[in-house]
């Protein structure tokens, strides 16, 4: 029996990188993929989910380069931070034109562009029927954005992370290096911090673990994908705690 049960599944965190906002340009925005993933955003909410999205800003800015790497890290994730409020609106701005209402929420205090998050405030706009985009990562250098959307998860007692990806879930190895890297259908967080399994990183599989937050990570690639990782067991790659007794 599949440790993962869809039915019970009535709030979701989405996490979705900015790299891949950027598709093929590498940088910015790729309209068409925009135009593609807010429509699967869509689907989600009206299939009655409660939707809260988290970004990177890798589109916009990446702090571990050469280039950089003698900058004050806590000055780079800052830059970070920024980024993904940027993110944050302008996709609430195409789901707006869209007419679906989107609140954004940044840990970072920027009052003119954005309220402050608090976990109160995400829930209440979840109850009034607003898509939450949770940005300015966790509001602290350090931490990445797979920390935040597993922290913010925990905040907002949400049933289901979704890390969004360019593969169909997790595997032994990379399979974009490795033609014998097996796709895993599951496995527990115990399994993916002492496999080192990076498609997440290590203090987010922690935190999830400690709150007993599931993850499931799936193809982002895949118009519909985002709505099915929720619904269908065998898409993606379930993680959670003891999967044998669930």
């Amino acid at each position: 029996m599949s440790p993962y049960h869809p039915e019970k599944i009535n709030r979701v965190i989405v996490k979705l990188s900015g790299e891949f906002l950027a598709g093929e340009k590498k940088f910015g925005f790729d309209e068409a993929l925009i135009d593609r993933i807010t429509n699967d955003i869509i689907e989600v909410k009206r299939l009655g989910y409660s939707v809260g999205i988290v970004l990177g800003g890798g589109n916009i800015f990446r702090g571990g380069t050469w280039s950089n790497a003698k900058m004050n890290r806590v000055t780079l994730d800052n830059i970070g931070m920024m980024a993904t409020i940027q993110n944050a609106l302008y996709l609430s701005e195409v789901l707006k034109i869209k007419n679906y209402p989107t609140e954004v929420l940044s840990s970072v205090k920027a009052e003119k562009i954005a309220k402050f998050y608090t976990p109160s405030r995400a829930l209440q706009s979840m109850k009034e029927g607003k898509i939450v985009f949770l940005c300015g990562g966790t509001g602290s250098p350090f931490f990445t954005t797979d920390t935040a959307v597993v922290l913010r998860a925990a905040e907002l007692e949400a049933d289901l992370v979704l890390k969004g990806t360019k593969v169909a879930g997790v595997y032994t190895k990379d399979p974009a290096r490795y033609e014998d890297a097996e796709f895993i259908q599951e496995l527990t967080f115990d399994e993916a911090i002492n496999k080192q399994l990076n498609v997440m990183d290590m203090t987010a599989f922690a935190l999830a673990k400690e709150n007993n937050i599931p993850i499931k990570v799936f193809d982002l690639s895949i118009p519909g994908n985002l709505a099915k990782a929720i619904a269908d067991v065998k898409v993606g790659t379930f993680v959670g705690n003891d999967l044998n007794n669930s």
